[in-house]
């Protein structure tokens, strides 16, 4: 009964939603009927855009490499995605010789396709609810490891039942806090390849300095292929592959955007946490994103030293940099967007009312969840600080990292007889080729020390790691730099020579060894505490939604297929900006970045070549029909980190734009939905298809592209997606 009651909620809700709130799960379309789709502009069918036995939208949706969105755009498995989702590959394709993070690349011929090692697209072929299922197995008085134990075999049997021997891959996610459950089921292919990429002038154009900033005008794209084997099944890179015909590609629109015009944006965002509580907000803001904030700062300051120096550096370096600096400046506008918007506030007033809810008569289960809840934060606090140092001293101090992973593989070597290490050595050698391929010992040398002493500076010893506490942080990379693991070089030479003893006694692995124990006491440590928070968060968010039935409630983001829906927007003009002359505030031009140039500068400068086109309206068939070369553009969609390189679609199913960013007035976002100010930038489709065509020369790919102009009707486009 309690399920039958969550999914009315839910329906209700979706139908009384503000258009532009909410990441939706895409087989809800077909039940709610996407009424308030249809009202706002959509003229396609929910089985257009979700359907499991013929194609539909999602079929040209991507989950890109795992960590972005990306779209097919024709019937050849060409994929468009953002250029900082694309930076990794772009950058590994790069040497100081051939640089073409700095200076683009294009594949004027399929041969000069350039193999993406290690990226892979993963494709959704279909979804369904095992609430019911799982639910039915479970109660409230069942320990976190009984729970535990009943959804892991449940996943197992669903994973099973649905893999067709290993096709597909099967993942199964709780939503709401662990109210409900939904199987995904996946198909990955291997065989990406790199295509084109603008240079970083325009990729990046505006760096750091513009990034989450309104207006904007980065040409924030890049395109690659998805191949296949000749049947049109996943395989590994080959010569012998070919490009995979798809399902669905998008038709590309040239017909260009106005205020109010429908529009969706199909993607995986990464996580939301909507239904967080004020206490967990103030946690967040008060102390966990300061310390990110602290350390990540730390880690770009030296990173960038010696970036600066040296070219190579700067490459190998670029995306882990870019990938630090976005987070960066993410969590402090956070911690200024939830302060401005008096969020923590407006949470409390929420809670006050459920606090009141709770006490009728039939509600006494939920009374006295918050006061437990904030109680929890109380207990947590220091430890949270703590976790924050110790994933950017993990993430960015590459030598313990390198340290446990690849001591574990040579402690397996070591332990061969010869004919085992003559067969395992070449495993060996490509793990270590792989892990030292942009590795730079001064750089991860200093990394170590900083971090080290920053963790020491900051972190309460009531819950910090023994093992670094009792490090010497100015001695660390003179430690690192004797160790097996110092260099390529110092651990080819222990595969010569293997020697189990001196693997044990390896000051780095010992660290890092350390680590992994001391982590595992914190964990058992507050053990009980976080059970019971999970429980008590569990309950709240069933109670929040049975004293609200008449709000949009929709599942937190968890790197799903979500839907998101609304309309081309506007900001109020802000006196603190320069527009560059566009008074109509949704859009950007060229003539507005041509306006931000500054020669030489690593954030403005522009390539000679966009300048001339642009000095001789040199625009083409892309040109808006106002004149104006169009760049960027506003939507109120509801999207989240993950969305990076997603489509934005209008109602007929056409692309008219690549969603990048969002905007500082609203970093917030993932906490609580700004329906004021919340706004998706995008790059505008024709601004990607002008630099492809007019700037590069790579006629052939928009060649392979269904293009919708003000001639075609929507009847045209559907007759050529199908």
């Amino acid at each position: 009964m309690k399920r039958i009651f969550l999914l009315l909620t839910f329906l209700l809700s979706f139908v009384q939603m503000r258009a532009d709130e909410g990441m939706w799960l895409l087989m809800l379309v077909k039940r709610l009927n996407g009424v308030d789709m249809q009202k706002q502009g959509l003229h396609l069918t929910p089985e257009e855009i979700y359907s499991v036995n013929n194609s539909s939208l999602k079929d040209a949706i991507v989950s890109f490499g795992g960590f972005c969105t990306g779209e097919i755009v024709s019937d050849k498995g060409l994929i468009l995605t953002n250029h900082h989702c694309g930076y990794d590959a772009v950058a590994a394709a790069s040497t100081p010789q051939k640089n073409y993070l700095n200076d683009g690349f294009w594949a004027m011929k399929q041969n000069d396709e350039f193999n993406a090692k290690d990226l892979y697209v993963r494709f959704l072929v279909r979804m369904d609810d095992v609430s019911s299922r799982i639910n039915a197995k479970l109660n409230n008085d069942m320990s976190a490891a009984d729970r535990k134990v009943v959804i892991d075999a449940e996943t197992k049997a669903i994973q099973a039942e649905n893999s067709e021997n290993g096709k597909y891959t099967v993942v199964v996610k709780d939503f709401f806090n662990g109210n409900e459950f939904y199987y995904f089921v996946y198909q990955d292919y291997k065989d990406v390849r790199l295509v084109g990429a603008p240079p970083a002038s325009l990729g990046k154009f505006g760096g750091d300095t513009d990034n989450w900033e309104w207006p904007r005008h980065t040409d924030d794209f890049t395109v690659f292929r998805v191949y296949a084997d000749a049947a049109g099944n996943p395989a590994e890179f080959s010569d012998k592959n070919v490009p995979l015909k798809p399902k669905h590609f998008l038709p590309v629109s040239l017909k260009g955007i106005k205020p109010g015009d429908f529009a969706m944006i199909l993607g995986y965002p990464g996580r939301t946490n909507r239904y967080l509580t004020s206490y967990g907000l103030q946690q967040m803001v008060m102390k966990d994103y300061p310390a990110w904030v602290d350390a990540s700062k730390l880690s770009m300051d030296i990173m960038k030293k010696y970036m600066d120096k040296n070219m190579a550096t700067k490459l190998d370096y670029a995306s882990q940099y870019a990938s630090v600096a976005n987070y960066w400046k993410n969590r402090q506008g956070t911690i200024d967007a939830v302060e401005k918007n008096n969020t923590i506030t407006n949470k409390q007033n929420e809670e006050n009312e459920f606090r009141k809810w709770a006490l009728l008569p039939g509600n006494t289960m939920y009374d006295g969840l918050l006061e437990n809840i904030g109680a929890y934060y109380k207990q947590i606090s220091k430890r949270n600080v703590e976790r924050n140092y110790m994933s950017q001293l993990q993430r960015n101090a590459k030598y313990i990292g390198v340290a446990y992973s690849l001591g574990s593989l040579l402690n397996t070597y070591a332990e061969q007889d010869m004919a085992g290490r003559i067969a395992m050595k070449p495993k060996v050698e490509k793990a270590v080729d792989e892990i030292y391929e942009d590795f730079h010992t001064e750089v991860e040398g200093e990394m170590l020390n900083s971090l080290v002493n920053l963790y020491q500076t900051r972190v309460d010893r009531d819950v910090a790691a023994p093992t670094v506490m009792n490090l010497d942080a100015n001695n660390l990379s003179n430690i690192a730099f004797s160790s097996i693991f110092a260099n390529r070089a110092s651990v080819a030479s222990f595969i010569l020579n293997p020697d189990r003893l001196k693997l044990d006694a390896d000051p780095l692995l010992k660290i890092a060894k350390g680590l992994m124990t001391d982590q595992r006491l914190s964990n058992e440590r507050f053990a009980k505490v976080d059970e019971s928070f999970a429980k008590n968060n569990r309950l709240y968010l069933q109670g929040l939604m049975k004293s609200q039935p008449n709000k949009s409630f929709y599942p937190d983001a968890n790197s799903t297929m979500r839907l998101t829906y609304g309309t081309v927007d506007t900001l109020p003009i802000r006196t603190d900006r320069d527009y560059h002359g566009v008074t109509e505030n949704y859009y950007t031009d060229m003539a507005g970045m041509v306006a931000k140039y500054k020669q030489g500068d690593e954030e403005f400068d522009l390539p000679q070549r966009l300048m001339d086109l642009h000095n001789m309206k040199d625009y083409g068939q892309y040109a808006d029909a106002a004149g104006y070369m169009p760049v960027n553009f506003l939507t109120n969609n509801d999207i989240t980190g993950g969305n990076s390189g997603s489509p934005v679609i209008d109602g007929d199913g056409n692309l008219i734009g690549i969603a990048f960013d969002g905007n500082s007035e609203a970093l917030s976002g993932d906490i609580v939905f700004e329906k004021d100010w919340q706004k998706t930038i995008n790059v505008d489709i024709r601004y990607v298809l002008w630099t492809i065509d007019k700037f590069a020369g790579a006629s052939r790919l928009v060649k392979e592209m269904t293009l919708v102009t003000d001639e075609n009707t929507p009847q045209d486009t559907k007759a050529k997606r199908k």
